[in-house]
């Protein structure tokens, strides 16, 4: 049987190359994915940038590190500590000691992520000046990079400044160098020292600092701004081709399953000679596996040599577009080809195995079979396996729902149940393509002429060949719906919160690290007709289940009571006028969210505090924190104030007033609706990108099938577009009924797709509504049009062109062709 299978594999090549093509792809994909992981791994680490210079850098208490009974636990404080008094006057006595500061620059015509330090530092970088000189006075700053030149005036946020020098670009950070004594005034707080002295010398010396680090050799990189920014980039950039590895492998299954079901289908005539020659059923098993393994052998090569050669073209393209650092580049590994090959070979005949045993089950007498309308679509295996399926994603949406529907709001969650409730009405799609079709088709059947009833008659009665065409259409349409409308309500569901939370008239924000001093908000309460709620941005540290230590952000008030009348927290026990400076409000999440309780926190800068509950709020989409009062987050900034009116106040007078208020700190008077906009939560770019990338890898595999399918089931009728060219139809009105049938076909697929996008969506509701968080479901109906759209050209166009180069023969010949 061998033999008969390499036989077949050589003549019906258009019969399997839709698989062939689908598992390269998924191959390759697999190998750039392991390929990535791999260089991943052997990454080197992140060298030091700003201090690469400096000999020794020294850093007050930056980490809460807590005790417990496995090892002691770490946090990054919310407010780190200077460095002691006391220690910096020793290290004085050792060399020099320069007061490193970093914070937010907005400048005209400048890059978006503009920082400010003092000038003395720009030596241990080093930057040196490639033009103009150093500051000097208040006004006058040196740039890096090309964007401004010696001799500009800039206007800032900081004020107007005079470009006095340029120094090259490093690549690390876009950097505004103001002069030593203007940066202390622009950020008073230093948080670490450059010291020029020995190591051990300045270990001595800070002996007597609590929390206080020492960064010599490459780990002066923990004093840059982003120490771990290369790993986090790394592990999201792991986690997108993880998710794409994914997607693939289940994507490649149903692609090759559901064309060798549809192959098998079709062949059933040449089994049941075979079977009517002596073969046995393990016979014809053995033949179609073999024609599977054939066909994973040679894609799966040609996958892994795809793969070889798209890793590197991916590499750069994920470091151009800030995925992955600049320096990443693919390894020379081998694991990553043998575990792409042998899944490619497990994916062919995973994908066969049904097929295989439908064939087995082919008797003598389909030799003789005649009738084109198809029976026993559903075998009493697809019916159990679908129902099994489909009760097992309600059932798990229903346990989620009851237990912890916060859990179906995680990305991963809401990624990977979808393909749990696609392969189900996959399955069950036989089922209801014929009623569905008749549905569809009910009104052009209704008009004159006989096209729209052919229409109808010729998909319902090729159900295999409807379903089989169908199937990749209602994964594509379903994953875009379930995927991009669960991240469009998650949206929805935040900005929804916000809107609910938010009952300010006006919200003002302050830039940079500084905040808003005590003067301004004090400007701020004397604007008539406004009541003001000026609040910190903060943190509070818990330790759960005595070895778990739980950060959650937290806003720092200084009025309780104004902030009664700026905001609608989501309580669910408690009261907001029970606040005070021995209390805490927290939320539902919380291990202890009992009113009255006691609970044992860290605040943000790592004092330890004991606190009563004073409310709880509800969980909502999880970002609803804690709140404290400003004595419970020391040295935390103000940097945002919510105003409401007064009884009878005007809104512009009110808001006329405020900004001259902050005017001079730089602060921005946003409207409700316009701080609600600038703040809306949305996507976060990785996530996007990952999302698009699935949803390619699923549209790519869609046109792979669709076009392998429809040109199979053309080929397949080429008898019966001649009896209808023999029974007067002319060749234009025989491919419009083709094309006219791949629209009906691709617009069943597309309405079961929805309906599995909308369950999905419908669980996610749900949740939120548990949750307290009401919302509409989002779905993405433009790309839900583009997604459709782009099926029903390929479906059309895959069908009608191998139709039209069969009717360029004679009908008679086409007739009696053979099959």
């Amino acid at each position: 049987m061998l033999s008969v299978a390499l036989r077949t594999l050589r003549t019906r090549w258009v019969t399997f190359l839709g698989s062939f093509v689908a598992l390269s792809l998924g191959v390759a994909l697999l190998t750039v994915t392991g390929l990535a992981l791999a260089s991943s791994v052997d990454a080197p680490e992140q060298r030091p940038e700003r201090f690469a210079a400096a000999p020794v850098v020294v850093r007050g208490q930056d980490t809460l590190r807590v005790p417990t009974p496995i090892g002691d636990r770490t946090q990054r404080l919310a407010h780190p500590r200077a460095v002691p008094d006391g220690v910096v006057a020793e290290l004085r006595r050792l060399g020099r000691v320069v007061a490193d500061r970093s914070f937010p620059v907005r400048a005209e015509g400048g890059p978006g992520d503009l920082v400010g330090h003092p000038w003395s530092t720009a030596a241990f970088a080093p930057y040196g000046i490639d033009a103009g000189r150093a500051p000097r006075a208040a006004g006058e700053v040196v740039v890096t990079g090309g964007w401004a030149g010696p001799g500009e005036r800039i206007r800032t946020d900081r004020g107007a400044v005079e470009v006095v020098g340029t120094v090259p670009d490093r690549g690390f950070e876009n950097a505004v160098f103001y002069t030593d004594a203007e940066a202390a005034r622009l950020s008073p707080v230093s948080l670490q020292l450059a010291v020029d002295a020995d190591a051990a010398a300045v270990r001595d010396a800070v002996r007597a600092g609590a929390g206080v680090r020492i960064f010599t050799g490459d780990d002066r990189r923990f004093a840059d701004a982003g120490p771990d920014r290369d790993r986090e980039a790394l592990t999201a950039m792991n986690a997108l081709f993880g998710t794409a590895g994914g997607v693939t492998a289940f994507v490649s299954v149903f692609v090759v399953a559901s064309t060798f079901a549809f192959a098998v289908a079709q062949r059933r005539r040449e089994f049941g000679l075979l079977r009517t020659a002596g073969a046995t059923p393990g016979q014809i098993r053995r033949t179609v596996v073999a024609e599977a393994l054939g066909l994973g052998v040679l894609a799966s090569a040609a996958g892994c040599a795809l793969g070889a050669w798209g890793a590197p073209h991916l590499a750069a393209r994920v470091v151009d577009g800030g995925l992955a650092p600049a320096w990443f580049t693919i390894g020379d590994h081998v694991w990553p080809y043998h575990t792409a090959f042998w899944t490619g070979l497990l994916v062919a005949l995973c994908g066969v195995i049904a097929a295989s045993w439908r064939a087995g089950r082919t008797a003598p007498t389909q030799a003789l079979r005649e009738a084109s309308v198809e029976a026993g679509t559903m075998t009493r295996g697809r019916w159990l396996s679908g129902t099994v399926l489909l009760l097992t994603a309600l059932g798990t949406l229903a346990f989620a729902l009851a237990d912890a529907p916060g859990d179906l709001l995680h990305r991963k969650t809401y990624v990977s149940r979808p393909m749990l409730l696609i392969t189900a009405v996959a399955l069950l799609a036989p089922a209801v393509v014929r009623p569905l079709t008749r549905l569809l088709a009910w009104l052009p059947a209704r008009l004159p002429g006989a096209g729209g009833m052919l229409v109808r008659e010729n998909a319902a009665a090729g159900v295999r060949r409807t379903a089989a065409v169908a199937a990749p259409v209602l994964v594509t349409v379903a994953l875009a719906g379930s995927l991009l409308g669960a991240t469009a309500t998650l949206d929805e569901a935040g900005a929804a919160e916000a809107r609910e939370r938010t009952a300010a008239a006006f919200v003002i924000t302050g830039t940079g690290d500084a905040g808003f001093d005590a003067r301004t908000v004090d400007r701020m309460r004397s604007v008539p007709g406004a009541v003001v709620s000026p609040s910190a941005s903060s943190a509070v540290y818990a330790l759960e289940d005595g070895v778990a230590l739980i950060r959650s952000d937290a806003r720092a008030v200084a009025d309780p009571a104004a902030l009664s009348a700026t905001t609608r927290l989501p309580l669910a026990a408690g009261s907001l006028a029970a606040l005070d400076d021995s209390s805490i409000i927290v939320n539902e999440e919380w291990e202890r969210h009992s009113v009255g309780r006691s609970v044992r926190v860290w605040l943000g800068d790592g004092t330890r505090r004991t606190l009563r509950v004073a409310a709880v709020m509800r969980t909502g989409t999880g970002g609803n924190g804690v709140y404290v009062t400003s004595a419970n987050a020391p040295r935390a900034p103000v940097d945002r104030v919510d105003v409401a009116l007064a009884d009878g106040a005007d809104a512009g007078t009110v808001a006329a007033g405020l900004r001259a208020a902050v005017d001079a700190a730089g602060g921005r008077v946003s409207a409700r609706d316009e701080w609600l906009a600038d703040t809306r939560r949305e996507t976060g770019g990785t996530t996007r990108a990952g999302l698009f990338l699935v949803l390619g890898i699923a549209l790519l595999y869609t046109g792979i099938s669709l076009v392998n399918t429809m040109a199979m089931a053309t080929s397949d009728r080429v008898r019966e577009l001649a009896a209808l060219r023999l029974a007067g139809a002319t060749g234009r009105q025989v491919l419009r009924l083709v094309g006219a049938e791949s629209l009906t076909v691709v617009a069943v697929g597309a309405l079961l797709g929805l309906v599995v996008a909308a369950l999905n969506l419908a669980g996610m509701w749900g949740a939120l509504g548990l949750l307290s968080v009401h919302t509409t479901i989002e779905l993405p109906w433009a790309e839900l049009g583009a997604v459709t759209a782009c099926c029903a050209v390929l479906a059309v166009a895959a069908s009608v062109a191998p139709a039209a180069l069969a009717l360029r023969r004679r009908a008679v010949e086409l007739a009696g062709a053979r099959e």
